[in-house]
């Protein structure tokens, strides 16, 4: 069973949120989405500018087994999107906490990251 960062916060959905400044967060996917998904082979990111609730599907990750929607852990402003990953989708296999992140949203001060589950919570509900 793979490690979990305990600096992330996580989402049911297997997506991940670390908090950078006040109001900027940085999203991906996890190490156990990654693997269920098999080799990535394209990823489909949201637009800077987009707005964004929780929950929504606001991008796609394409395996060799199938399409996945990314789910906002989040609500804000698309602020910025990973480059990397247009040339190089299978980096979110490779590194998902580190040059495999997916997008930036910029959010609102009253946003909440304690609604997301630690690193222990989302172990637990993997079943590890």
């Amino acid at each position: 069973m793979p490690d979990y960062p305990e600096d992330l916060k996580y989402s049911a959905d297997h997506e991940w949120v670390r908090q950078g400044n006040e109001l900027t967060v940085r999203v991906g996917v996890t190490a156990y989405a990654a693997e269920q998904l098999g080799d990535i082979v394209y990823v489909s990111l949201p637009s800077v500018g987009d707005s964004v609730d929780v929950g929504d599907a606001c991008g796609e990750l394409e395996s060799t087994k199938s399409v996945s929607d990314v789910l906002s852990p989040i609500a804000g402003t698309v602020s910025a999107v990973n480059p990397l990953l247009e040339g190089s989708p299978e980096t979110v296999n490779a590194d998902p906490y580190g040059d495999g992140w997916l997008f930036e949203l910029e959010v609102s001060e009253d946003a909440d990251l304690d609604d997301l589950l630690d690193a222990d919570a989302y172990a637990e509900q993997l079943g590890a």
